[in-house]
C-alpha cells in the first residue's frame, strides 16, 4: 500500500490499554522520545503507579484517565480528551483490547458483547474524535491496533481484528489529504501477560514464533515515521501475513484450524 508524507511523531501521546502489554511499551518509548503522555486504563492503582513510573524515569508529564472502554461514559470520557484543542493529542494509539477466544456457538454473550465494545465501538468512536480534532489542524498520528490474526478465520478475536484493519485503512484514505496519518499495527504472537490473562493455551505455538513488545513496538513506531500504512513487525509475520492473504485458503483454513485445536 502506497506511503504518506513522512509524519512526526511529536507533542502528546494518548495511549489507550497503556498499563500493561504493548500499550505499556508504547507509552515507555514514546515517553523516551521525550513525549508527554496521557495514558487510559481502567485500574486506577495500576494507572497511578505507571504514570508515576514514567514521570519519574523519562522526565515527561503523565496525564492519567480512569475509564472502562466497555462502557459509553468511558468512551465519552476519552473522546472528550481527545477532541480537546486547548491541549491537543498529537499522537492517538488506538491499542485497548482483550483476548476472545469463546465460541461462536454459544448462549453466553457477555464475553462478545464486551470485546465489541472495547475493540471496534471503542476503536470507531475515540478514532472520530481524534481524528476531526487532527483534520481541524491539518496534522497528527493515528496507530490502531489490529492483528495478523485478522487475516484468518481464528473465532470472534480474529473478525474483530479484521474489521480494525480495514476500518483504520479507510480512516489513512479519509484522511490522508488533510495531514493526518494513519497507520495500522498487526503485530503476531508477542510476549506479553495478554495471552496469560485470557487464559487461552499458547504452548502449541513455537518458541521462534514469539516476538518481544520492545521490538514491535519500535519496529511499528518506525514504519509510522517512514509513513507506511501497514506495520507488521518482523519478516518472519511479513510472509505468515502474505502467506494468510495470498495463499490457498484451503491451506490456511486447515493450518488454522490445527492451531484452534491445540489452544482448546
Amino acid at each position: 500500500m502506497a506511503k504518506s508524507p513522512h509524519p512526526r511523531i511529536f507533542g502528546c501521546a494518548l495511549i489507550t490499554g497503556g498499563t500493561s502489554g504493548m500499550g505499556l511499551e508504547f507509552a515507555r518509548q514514546l515517553a523516551e522520545r521525550g513525549l508527554d503522555l496521557v495514558l487510559v486504563a481502567r485500574d486506577a492503582d495500576r494507572l497511578e503507579r505507571t504514570a508515576t513510573m514514567l514521570e519519574w524515569r523519562y522526565k515527561v508529564k503523565v496525564e492519567a484517565i480512569v475509564a472502562d472502554l466497555a462502557t459509553t461514559e468511558g468512551q465519552d470520557a476519552v473522546a472528550a480528551r481527545l477532541a480537546d484543542a486547548d491541549a491537543p493529542i498529537e499522537v492517538f494509539v488506538n491499542n485497548a483490547g482483550a483476548g476472545l477466544y469463546e465460541p461462536l456457538v454459544t448462549e453466553n454473550f457477555a464475553p462478545h458483547r464486551t470485546a465489541l465494545e472495547v475493540m471496534l465501538w471503542a476503536v470507531l468512536r475515540l478514532g472520530a474524535a481524534a481524528g476531526g480534532a487532527m483534520k481541524e489542524r491539518g496534522h497528527g498520528i493515528i496507530i490502531n491496533t489490529a492483528s495478523i490474526s485478522g487475516l484468518v478465520p481464528m473465532g470472534g478475536y480474529s473478525a474483530i481484528k479484521s474489521w480494525a484493519r480495514t476500518y483504520s485503512e479507510s480512516l489513512y484514505l479519509q484522511l490522508r489529504d488533510h495531514g493526518v496519518h494513519v497507520t495500522t499495527f498487526m503485530p503476531g504472537w508477542v510476549r506479553t501477560e495478554f495471552h496469560q490473562r485470557t487464559g487461552v493455551k499458547t504452548s502449541n505455538i513455537p518458541d521462534f514464533l514469539w516476538l518481544e513488545a520492545d521490538r514491535v513496538v519500535r519496529e511499528c513506531l518506525d514504519d509510522t515515521e517512514k509513513g507506511k500504512v501497514r506495520s507488521i513487525p518482523s519478516k518472519r509475520f511479513k510472509a505468515i501475513g502474505f502467506f494468510a492473504e495470498r495463499g490457498p485458503q484451503g491451506v490456511v483454513r486447515s493450518v488454522v484450524h490445527s492451531i484452534n485445536k491445540g489452544r482448546q
